[in-house]
C-alpha cells in the first residue's frame, strides 16, 4: 500500500503567502521562501503553490516566486494559477516545479489537459477542482464546478468533470470544497468519497482542516491519498511532524521524517 501524503498549500498573491475563508477575506500571513524551507525540513511530503489572483488577472504566474521556493526544498512541488497553455507549463517545469496544477483555464478549454499530459506526462499534470454543493435540483451530484477563484459558476457537475480530467490525462486530482475552505471544520468527506470512488487516479482532499483527526478523516472514510493543509500549519497550531505522527500512531501509512 502507497504511503499517504500530508501537502501544504501556499496560496500566493503579490509574492507573499495569503490566507482566506470561502475564497474571500483573503489576508497576507507570511512570507513564502522561508516558510517552505521550514515545512519541508518539518518532514512535508509536498508542497502546492497556487498565484490565486492570476487568472482572474488574466496574467502569467511569478516565475521568480517559483524558482525561489524550488531552490529551497527538495520534495514534489506543484504550481498552479494562470497556466493556459503547454508553454506555461514547460516554463514552470524550468523554473523548478514538478507537477502543473490547472483548473480556471482547463475548465474553459479541456483540451488543455490533454496537451500538458502529453508534454511533461500524466503524473506530473495535475487538475484542481473547486467545488460548491448546490443541491441535486441543480446537478445530478448535488456539487458544482466554480472557477476564478469561487467566483463563476460553470453549471458542470463536479463529479462528470473529475471523470472527464481523468479521461483527458489528469493523473491526479485536488478537490477543493469551497464551502470548507478555511472554517477549519473538517473537509467535505462525502464529495472527497465521491470523488475518490470515481476516478482511479490519486485524490488530495483540500479544503476545511483544522485539527488532526480530520486528517485521518479524509485519508479513511474519505478515500483520500492525500490530505492538503493550509491554516493549521501556517498560524502555527501544529507542526507537519505533529500530524504525521498523529496519522501513524492511528495506523495510516506515512513517510515518517525523524
Amino acid at each position: 500500500m502507497l504511503s499517504k501524503r500530508v501537502i501544504s498549500c501556499f496560496d500566493v498573491r503579490d509574492g507573499k503567502l495569503v490566507k482566506s475563508v470561502k475564497f474571500v477575506n483573503t489576508k497576507e500571513i507570511g512570507e513564502v521562501v522561508g516558510r517552505a524551507r521550514q515545512y519541508y525540513e518539518d518532514g512535508l511530503d509536498e508542497l502546492v503553490m497556487y498565484d490565486i489572483t492570476a487568472s482572474s488577472d488574466r496574467r502569467d504566474i511569478m516565475l521568480e516566486t517559483v524558482e525561489a521556493v524550488a531552490a529551497e526544498i527538495f520534495i514534489p512541488f506543484s504550481v498552479g494559477g494562470g497556466i493556459r497553455s503547454v508553454k506555461d507549463a514547460t516554463d514552470l517545469r524550468w523554473a523548478g516545479a514538478e507537477k502543473i496544477n490547472v483548473n480556471t483555464a482547463a475548465v474553459e478549454r479541456p483540451e488543455l489537459i490533454s496537451e500538458i499530459s502529453h508534454a511533461v506526462g500524466a503524473q506530473s499534470t495535475i487538475l484542481s477542482i473547486d467545488v460548491l454543493r448546490v443541491g441535486g435540483a441543480r446537478q445530478p451530484s448535488g456539487f458544482e464546478i466554480v472557477t476564478h477563484g469561487g467566483r463563476t459558476h460553470t453549471g458542470i457537475d463536479a463529479i462528470e468533470w473529475a471523470k472527464r480530467g481523468e479521461r483527458l490525462g489528469a493523473g491526479e486530482l485536488v478537490v477543493n470544497s469551497i464551502d470548507a475552505d478555511g472554517t477549519k471544520d473538517g473537509y467535505d468527506i462525502e464529495l472527497t468519497r465521491k470523488v475518490a470512488d470515481t476516478v482511479g487516479v490519486p485524490v488530495i482532499a483540500s479544503g476545511g482542516a483544522g485539527k488532526p483527526e480530520h486528517l485521518y478523516e479524509a485519508l479513511t472514510a474519505g478515500g483520500a491519498d492525500a490530505a492538503l493543509i493550509a491554516s493549521m500549519v501556517h498560524y502555527g497550531e501544529y507542526t507537519v511532524t505533529e500530524l504525521k505522527q498523529y496519522l501513524h500512531d492511528r495506523g495510516v501509512k506515512m513517510r515518517m521524517h525523524y
